[in-house]
């Protein structure tokens, strides 16, 4: 095993155990609350087969070929008429289309930190992220969040005190501002603004990653953290979430000097072409705008039924913040639950979920879980609460 390798694996080897274990292990169950997956019915397969077949029309042999570049033009101009929704007015020379939105995390991630530099990130946050930015090299601080998202006061409180004691001023801070995975959370516009002075005075960037952004429940969109600091901020979003994610392809949004480091380490040279030119078709031919609402009606429709459901079943024995977006609800048990055994006891229930520890830096048991609404239909989410229910209380009154 190579040195990095080595060192990183001890320190993910709890995340990694208790996410192989929630997803499965080659246990299959009928309610799989664990899965952050976009609900199959939501796929455009009938729309992505036409783009297909016109695409290979319209672009022939080149379609299927080697090549260049940041990404094809078609699809780079969709990007940036897109995130104009977000405040973010980018050139074609500041996007670079990725195999995926893990791949922009770990572009992003060697792009900026040497081994030893530290990053900080939300606690609890995407345990991707802690993997990608961990096989950096870079060593990982965690700073809790709220209803309103990342807390910037104790961000900023420990920015003070490093530049004060000559401490180390963080590489990069990784976000996921919007619906995020596993809080549900969406940070406030008073913090993305705060967040993005903070990045100016002290000379640190920060990594957007928006994957859930176009999953809004209420209509009302914040502007980007990277409206307020475009040079001091790298953007991620992906087209895994609002068309399917077995198509891989994503985006990075970045100053030009660090695009330009990131196409460098893109060991897989440019994201498929087959993929892109399909992409672009289909959006040419497809009501977007549409496709959107029905996702976002699908989704908001089964959020409202687990939060209705845990509410039914669990009264106020647990708690949680309703998200107004995205895949996922996080529940907080008593102290005395140890969600990693709870697991145990629900895959004799054939339903599952993520425990909180995997999305924390170094927690062994945990109080918390991840529930996802997005690939399970209502009717489902209300027996898998209610499973739940049944095993938490049996656990709380054997204690």
């Amino acid at each position: 095993m190579s040195q990095t390798g080595t060192s990183v694996f001890p320190k993910r080897f709890v995340h990694v155990n208790t996410v192989g274990s929630a997803l499965g292990g080659g246990r299959k169950v009928s309610i799989p609350l664990a899965y952050g997956y976009p609900a199959p019915e939501t796929f455009p397969i009938a729309e992505l087969s036409e783009a297909t077949v016109s695409a290979l029309q319209e672009s022939g042999p080149e379609m299927l070929q080697y090549s260049g570049g940041s990404g094809q033009q078609k699809i780079v101009e969709w990007i940036r008429n897109r995130s104009r929704l977000r405040s973010i007015y980018a050139e074609e020379k500041n996007i670079l289309v990725t195999s995926g939105s893990n791949q922009g995390i770990d572009l992003a991630a060697r792009a900026l930190a040497e081994p030893g530099d530290e990053v900080w990130v939300e606690a609890p946050t995407y345990f991707g992220g802690i993997r990608a930015i961990q096989l950096a090299g870079a060593s990982l601080r965690a700073f809790p969040i709220d209803s309103q998202g990342l807390c910037v006061d104790l961000v900023e409180e420990a920015l003070m005190k490093a530049k004060k004691d000559n401490g180390k001023i963080p590489k990069f801070i990784y976000i996921l501002p919007n619906y995020q995975n596993p809080g549900g959370t969406a940070l406030s516009l008073e913090r993305r603004k705060k967040l993005a002075e903070l990045a100016y005075h002290y000379n640190f960037y920060i990594v957007e990653d928006d994957a859930y952004v176009e999953l809004n429940f209420t209509g009302h969109t914040l502007p980007s953290i990277y409206s307020f600091a475009p040079d001091r901020v790298i953007y991620l979003s992906t087209f895994s979430k609002i068309v399917a994610p077995g198509i891989r392809c994503a985006w990075m949004i970045a100053y030009e000097e660090i695009l330009k480091r990131a196409k460098i380490l893109k060991s897989d040279g440019l994201t498929s072409v087959f993929v892109q030119e399909t992409i672009s078709c289909l959006l040419e031919k497809m009501n977007f705008d549409k496709h959107v609402q029905k996702l976002i009606a699908c989704y908001c429709s089964r959020k409202d039924a687990m939060v209705q459901a845990i509410h039914n079943d669990f009264q106020d024995e647990v708690s949680f913040n309703e998200p107004a977006g995205g895949f996922f609800l996080w529940l907080t048990f008593p102290s005395f639950i140890d969600t990693s055994y709870m697991l145990e006891k629900a895959y004799k229930k054939s339903v599952n979920f993520i425990p909180g520890n995997a999305f924390f830096l170094n927690k062994t048991t945990s109080s918390h879980l991840r529930l996802a609404f997005s690939s399970c239909d209502e009717e489902s989410i209300n027996r898998g609460i209610e499973r739940l229910a049944e095993i938490y209380f049996k656990m709380r009154n054997s204690l």
